[in-house]
């Protein structure tokens, strides 16, 4: 009987959350342009603030009940899922068209994030010291996004963007568009537990180990949204929401995912989530860096050769974890 369960939690879970996503991306398009906000901030901020919630609900828990590798692996298998897998799988499905000011702003700023969370790491332990210091990060992250996006979204350029994505987006009411967010959200945040309820269940029958189970089976879970909003959004032709929403949760899940077991129950970290895991994520982020870079500088989309090679890393460490 409980197989059957965890079975329907995966099957309604995954249901839920591409059905969902729609309505979300759809809200959160909608009230972009009626708040005359760029499509690329509301990527960066609500979207990826909404997508992240599942980290944010799994680590508080996974801390409270003395999980603390299911809390850090959730964490850092979320951010490497949400390159490999969602980046990887979204260009896979559609070339994703990248803004050229991702290079100048948020994918340095990703960068720097990473690095500071992986310098936290090193003494294999994170108390609400290093959560000040992360909180800290995310409110300078949260000024830059509301106080300089906002100017540099008036440029040309980032018009020209706006004007170009609004051609794809519905004629809704801002109260309309705010309502199918926020029921949006709340069916994501329901359909990924869901799953993680479902995968982890069945992974825990199989004698499969707390670190692996936040690595990989709850980060995936934890990362559907990300992934179904990527997905919905570049099918619609909202190609700043789609990247701007990994790079956000990516940034938002070190400085604010984070800090939740940090202050709930500070935890020690085993060596060798620093070095194998973390190290990873620090790859992907410098690899994706990398392709974005060579993208932006010949004018091409990000396509599906790169996507393909993300899947394939993702699912070699993915294999690597396993044996």
């Amino acid at each position: 009987m409980q197989y059957v369960l965890f079975t329907l939690g995966i099957i309604g879970g995954i249901i839920g959350l591409v059905w969902s996503a729609d309505r979300f991306v759809l809200g959160a398009s909608s009230t972009a342009r009626n708040l005359g906000v760029s499509t690329l901030i509301i990527g960066l901020t609500i979207v990826s603030f909404g997508t992240s919630a599942p980290e944010i609900v799994t680590s508080a828990t996974a801390a409270l009940q003395g999980a603390p590798e299911l809390a850090i692996g959730n964490i850092i298998g979320s951010n490497i899922a949400n390159i490999g897998l969602v980046l990887g799988l979204t260009a896979l499905i559609c070339p994703i068209v990248i803004p050229a000011s991702l290079l100048k702003e948020e994918l340095p700023v990703l960068l720097i994030v990473t690095i500071a969370a992986l310098i936290i790491f090193q003494d294999l332990y994170l108390n609400w010291v290093d959560g000040a210091i992360l909180l800290a990060l995310l409110a300078a992250f949260t000024i830059f996004v509301l106080k300089i996006k906002t100017s540099l979204s008036k440029s040309d350029s980032h018009l020209k963007e706006d004007e170009e994505v609004s051609e794809f987006i519905a004629d809704i009411s801002t109260i309309k568009s705010l309502g199918l967010m926020l029921f949006g959200l709340i069916l994501l945040l329901i359909s990924a537990k869901a799953l993680v309820y479902g995968a982890t269940g069945i992974a825990l029958a199989l004698g499969v180990s707390e670190l692996v189970i936040g690595l990989t089976v709850v980060a995936i879970g934890t990362s559907l949204p990300e992934l179904a909003a990527s997905i919905t959004s570049v099918l619609k032709g909202h190609h700043d929401i789609a990247i701007g929403n990994v790079v956000g949760s990516n940034i938002l899940n070190l400085l604010l995912v984070l800090p939740v077991p940090a202050f709930l129950a500070p935890l020690e970290i085993d060596a060798v989530v620093f070095w194998r895991d973390g190290g990873f994520m620090l790859a992907m982020t410098l690899m994706l860096s990398v392709f974005l870079f060579l993208k932006i500088k010949s004018g091409k989309n990000f396509g599906r050769f790169f996507g393909a090679v993300l899947m394939l890393l993702y699912l070699s460490y993915t294999a690597f974890l396993f044996v």
